[in-house]
């Protein structure tokens, strides 16, 4: 009998019986994957419309973001919008993009936002290209 791929989260169990294959597979749930899954988090995606590019839209959104417990990027787009990912706590992050709305409310048209949870992808906030 042998054992072999540890890979993260899942261990995984092989066993040889006499010269029969007999493989099972045990998934065991480690405390690294528990955590991992309670570090959900809210994950939001704001798209503005209008004269949001050439304005200073990306820096002063970053300026916001300094007095909220977020992370995320925001960027301009080809079509002339711009793309703003916030990651945090729910309440903080659509609390900060309130205040980017309420802030930057003369440059914006329209936004549309779609929300979700799911893994951090960020470390800070930055201005992408």
């Amino acid at each position: 009998m042998w054992i072999f791929c540890l890979f993260r989260s899942f261990l995984g169990f092989a066993f040889y019986m006499e010269g029969i294959e007999c493989s099972v597979v045990v998934l065991l749930f480690l405390s690294d994957y528990i955590y991992f899954m309670s570090e959900s988090i809210f994950n939001l995606n704001c798209w503005f419309e209008g004269h949001v590019q050439g304005v200073g839209f990306r820096y002063q959104t970053l300026q916001v973001a300094k007095a909220y417990e977020v992370t995320g990027v925001v960027r301009n787009l080809v079509d002339g919008r711009v793309h703003l990912v916030a990651e945090g706590d729910e309440k903080e992050v659509r609390a900060f993009v309130e205040a980017v709305r309420d802030e930057l409310s003369s440059y914006i048209k329209d936004h549309e936002i779609k929300t979700d949870f799911g893994a951090r992808n960020f470390k800070g906030f930055i201005i992408d290209r």
